[in-house]
């Protein structure tokens, strides 16, 4: 028999079956009883023989040539030599991931936490950022994966006013997203202010900053004190920092 996403063994090989989830799949690979070679000597993907190295202690099946998509059934056969066995390390890289759910989220003084429950995969969560009328990602942490409950914190840069946080996310083919409640933490410090001239734009404060063209092309994105746009064109700019928009003229 064989299991999605799990090994099975039969009779000198061991069947790996399950979906294509966009990573490739790694094997420990003893020596043989003999003392001669490995364990395993073929691999097969879905019938057809590897050409990866599995002349190793370890060795990575890499499904990225294969041309598949995410969704698409893959089965790998494993055969090896009689009183050893090959162990597949991420057989549930090949399982179907459904995104965490989150149980709490809170900030304060610069410091993001939020807990997760649920988690099927080591996906990445990502941190965004209300600002300048949009959703801005501000950060990524890798999840750890275990089903039960997990925390984690992260540092993020705030800006003069009420902030608003959220965490997200994906599947690895992106079709299914889960989003946190958003976190708020008021920062009571100043406003930035600007000061534009022909090569510069100076802050009164480190911030963040995006600056676009007039056709929306982003052409310096960053976090600083000063922009130097002399390399710029001449023409109309629009900037964002802080919490505010506004726009200047490049002479």
């Amino acid at each position: 028999m064989s299991l999605v996403g799990l090994q099975s063994t039969l009779a000198e090989e061991l069947v790996v079956k399950g979906t294509y989830q966009g990573e490739n799949i790694y094997v420990k690979n003893p020596f043989a009883p003999s003392g001669v070679g490995f364990c395993a000597y073929e691999v097969t993907v879905n019938g057809m023989i590897t050409t990866d190295e599995i002349n190793s202690s370890a060795f990575e099946i890499d499904l990225s040539v294969y041309g598949f998509v995410v969704g698409d059934e893959v089965n790998i056969v494993i055969r090896y030599k009689d009183d050893c066995t090959p162990m597949v390390l991420n057989a549930t890289a090949l399982q179907v991931q459904k995104p965490a759910s989150f149980e709490s989220i809170s900030v304060k003084d610069g410091l993001l936490k939020f807990t997760t429950a649920g988690e099927t995969g080591s996906l990445p969560f990502v941190i965004e950022q209300y600002r300048w009328n949009k959703w801005v990602k501000v950060g990524e942490v890798r999840g750890k994966g275990r089903n039960q409950g997990n925390t984690y914190e992260v540092k993020v840069r705030t800006h003069s006013g009420a902030n608003k946080f959220r965490v997200r996310q994906s599947t690895a083919n992106r079709k299914v997203q889960s989003y946190s409640k958003e976190a708020v933490t008021i920062v009571a410090s100043a406003p930035i202010k600007y000061k534009a001239t022909n090569d510069e734009i100076s802050f009164s404060g480190e911030t963040m900053y995006e600056v676009y063209d007039q056709f929306g092309g982003i052409v310096f994105k960053g976090y600083g004190s000063s922009i130097n746009i002399s390399t710029l064109t001449k023409g109309k700019y629009y900037l964002n920092y802080d919490n505010s928009q506004d726009e200047f003229l490049k002479r």
